[in-house]
C-alpha cells in the first residue's frame, strides 16, 4: 500500500517550468505544487446529459440553417474544468495528467516525442472511460472533451476558446448531423444500431444472434412499410388539396344578369374541372386500395417486429447497452485514423497551433449542412436511393470526429438489413485542414460505397463502379481505385461545375451520365466549351434511344 502511494506521489511531483504552467492553468509559486491526485481529482457527478436527436427521411431538401453560432457559453469560465474533465475516471486519468504535464514540460524533442505518443494512447483510453458513462449526465467539461477534444483549456488562444464556446450545441435543424456524445448516446439507447465492423460480423451464431439478426431484418422491412406509407398518405393529401380546390373552381358560378336568381351553366374551363375531378376520385380510390394493403403488411411487420423484440429482451433491449456502446466507442477511434490518415496529426488534444480560429474552419453541424446542401445542388441524386420502385432520399448519419484531418470518409453506405431506408455513416473530422474538401470526399466516398453495394458482384462491371473501375484499369493506374475516385468527384464538384475542366475526358463522361449535375447546370454548361457540348448531346441521344 505503501509503495503504491509513493509511486503516485513520485509521479505527481516536480516543479513545471513556468511557461508549462501558465499553460496548464497552474499557480507556481513555491507553495503551489502540482497537487496529488486523490485532492485533484476527487469525485464529481452533476452535469448536462448528452442530447440525442431522432429525424425522419420524409424531407425532400435541406431547409436553411437559421443560425451559425450561439451566444458565448461560459463552459471555460470554470476554474475546476480540468479537474471535472479528469475526475473520476481512476488511474486512467491519473495516466494522462501525468503524461500531459510531462510533454508540455520536457524541451527534448526525442522525450517530446516519446511522451507524445503515449499520451495519444492514454487519452483515448480516457475517452472510452468517460464514453462509457454517457447516459449518466456526467459533468458538463467531460462532455465537451468528448465533443471537441478538450481536456485543458489553457492549451487553447482566448479566440479559439470562444469560438467553441459558440458552437450551437443543440440540434435544432432536425438533420442527423451528431457530435460524438451525441452519437454515443443514441448507439447506447438503441436509437441506431452499431457501426458494421469486422468483429461484429463475425459473431458466433448463437440463437440470441440469430434472433437480432432476424429482428433487424424484420425491422428494416417495416421501417421501409412505413416510408411507402408516408409517402403515399403525402400523395393523397396532395391530391385531396387538389380535388377541394377544383371543387371550389367549378361551384362558382356567375349570376345570370338577364335572369335574376339564374346562375350561369358551366363555363369550358370548369367542365375540364369536372372532367379532371373524375380522374382524381379514381385515383384516390386506387391510392386508398393501395395504402389499406401497405398498411396491412405494415401491421403483419410490426407484429412480427414485436414479437421478436420480446425474444430478444423485449423492453430491456432499449435500456442503456454497455456491450454496444463499448463496440461504438472502439469504432469511433478507428474513424478517427481514418479521418486523420496515415501521415496526418493523431494528437487528439485540441490545442492552440492544430487549427483556426474561426467558426467557418470547422465542421460544426450547422457548417457540415450547409455544405451537403451545396453538393446535393450540384448532385441532386446524392442521397436518393430506389428499392422496389420506391424512391427515397435519405441523409446518411454524419458523426462528427473531435480530431484532425484532411478527409471525411464514409463508414458505411447503409444498414446490412434494411438497405430501403437505413441510413448510411460518415464521419467527419471536426478540426479539418478544409472543411469543404473534408465533406465533398466524404460524400464522394458514400456515393462510391453505395453504387458498389447495388451492382454488387459485379461492381468493377456495371454502373458508376464497373465503367470508372475499367478506366482506372485501362489507364494501368495504381492504388486504391476509390481513392481516385473520391479525388476526382472532389474536382467534379469544386471544379467542374463552374467549367473548369480538371478531370480526364472519359472520367468527365462517366460522372456527367452517373453522378448528373441539375438540368439547368447541364443547360449553362452546353455553352462553355465543346466538351460540354458533347456530353450534353450525348444526353438528348440516349433520352431518344430510351437508353439512358
Amino acid at each position: 500500500m505503501s509503495d503504491n502511494n509513493s509511486t503516485k506521489s513520485d509521479l505527481f511531483s516536480g516543479e513545471l517550468d513556468p511557461d508549462i504552467a501558465e499553460l496548464m492553468g497552474i499557480d507556481d509559486t513555491p507553495s503551489a505544487q502540482v497537487p496529488d491526485f486523490e485532492e485533484l481529482f476527487e469525485d464529481t457527478s452533476s452535469g448536462t446529459p448528452a442530447e440525442a436527436h431522432v429525424s425522419d427521411i420524409s424531407k425532400d431538401r435541406f431547409h436553411p440553417v437559421s443560425r451559425l453560432e450561439q451566444d458565448p457559453a461560459p463552459y471555460f469560465q470554470d476554474k475546476d474544468y480540468y479537474k471535472k474533465a479528469l475526475a473520476g475516471e481512476g488511474e486512467v486519468s491519473q495516466r494522462v495528467h501525468s503524461l500531459l504535464s510531462k510533454f508540455l514540460n520536457t524541451q527534448d524533442p526525442k522525450e517530446r516525442s516519446v511522451y507524445r505518443g503515449k499520451l495519444i494512447s492514454a487519452y483515448w483510453n480516457l475517452v472510452e472511460s468517460i464514453g462509457r458513462k454517457v447516459c449518466s449526465s456526467p459533468p458538463q467539461p467531460k462532455v465537451l472533451l468528448l465533443r471537441y477534444g478538450v481536456l485543458l483549456p489553457t492549451l487553447l488562444s482566448k479566440e479559439q476558446r470562444s469560438m467553441i464556446s459558440r458552437i450551437v450545441y443543440s440540434n435544432t435543424t432536425g438533420e442527423p448531423v451528431h457530435y460524438v456524445d451525441e452519437w454515443l448516446t443514441m448507439v447506447a439507447r438503441g436509437t441506431v444500431g452499431n457501426s458494421a465492423t469486422d468483429e461484429t460480423k463475425a459473431v458466433s451464431r448463437r440463437k440470441e444472434h440469430k434472433v437480432n439478426t432476424k429482428l433487424d431484418r424484420v425491422k428494416g422491412q417495416r421501417d421501409f412499410q412505413l416510408s411507402v406509407l408516408t409517402r403515399k398518405f403525402g400523395e393523397q393529401e396532395r391530391m385531396e388539396n387538389q380535388l377541394k380546390e377544383l371543387s371550389r373552381l367549378v361551384a362558382d358560378h356567375a349570376a345570370r344578369q338577364d335572369l335574376p336568381g339564374v346562375k350561369e351553366v358551366y363555363t369550358p374551363e370548369q367542365r375540364q374541372y369536372l372532367s379532371t375531378i373524375a380522374n382524381l376520385v379514381k385515383d384516390l380510390q386506387r391510392l386508398d386500395t393501395e395504402l389499406a394493403n401497405t398498411f396491412e403488411h405494415f401491421q403483419e411487420n410490426e407484429a412480427e417486429f414485436r414479437k421478436l423484440s420480446e425474444s430478444a429482451g423485449g423492453a430491456e433491449s432499449y435500456q442503456v447497452n454497455n456491450d454496444a456502446l463499448q463496440t461504438e466507442l472502439a469504432t469511433v477511434r478507428q474513424m478517427a485514423k481514418m479521418c486523420v490518415g496515415r501521415q496526418g496529426n493523431h494528437f487528439p488534444i485540441a490545442m492552440k497551433q492544430y487549427f483556426r480560429d474561426s467558426i467557418r474552419d470547422i465542421c460544426t453541424r450547422e457548417n457540415i449542412i450547409m455544405q451537403m446542401a451545396a453538393v446535393e445542388s450540384l448532385d441532386p441524386g446524392l442521397f436518393l436511393r430506389t428499392f422496389k420502385q420506391q424512391t427515397n432520399r435519405i441523409v446518411p448519419h454524419v458523426v462528427i470526429i473531435p480530431s484532425y484531418g484532411e478527409r471525411g470518409i464514409c463508414w458505411e453506405p447503409f444498414e446490412k438489413y434494411n438497405r430501403a431506408t437505413s441510413r448510411g455513416r460518415i464521419a467527419v473530422p471536426l478540426f479539418p485542414k478544409d472543411n469543404k474538401t473534408a465533406i465533398i470526399a466524404a460524400l464522394g466516398d458514400l456515393r462510391w460505397q453505395v453504387a458498389k453495394e447495388k451492382a454488387q458482384h459485379y461492381w468493377m462491371e456495371e454502373g458508376l463502379t464497373g465503367r470508372y473501375y475499367q478506366w482506372f484499369s485501362d489507364r494501368r493506374l495504381r492504388g486504391d481505385v476509390r481513392e481516385y475516385f473520391i479525388n476526382d468527384y472532389i474536382l467534379w464538384i469544386t471544379k467542374e461545375s463552374e467549367g473548369t475542366q480538371k478531370l480526364d475526358r472519359e472520367v468527365r463522361g462517366i460522372l456527367w451520365r452517373y453522378c448528373p449535375f441539375p438540368q439547368e447546370l447541364r443547360d449553362s454548361l452546353k455553352n462553355r466549351g465543346y466538351v460540354y457540348n458533347e456530353l450534353y448531346k450525348r444526353d438528348i441521344n440516349r433520352s431518344m434511344s430510351d437508353g439512358y
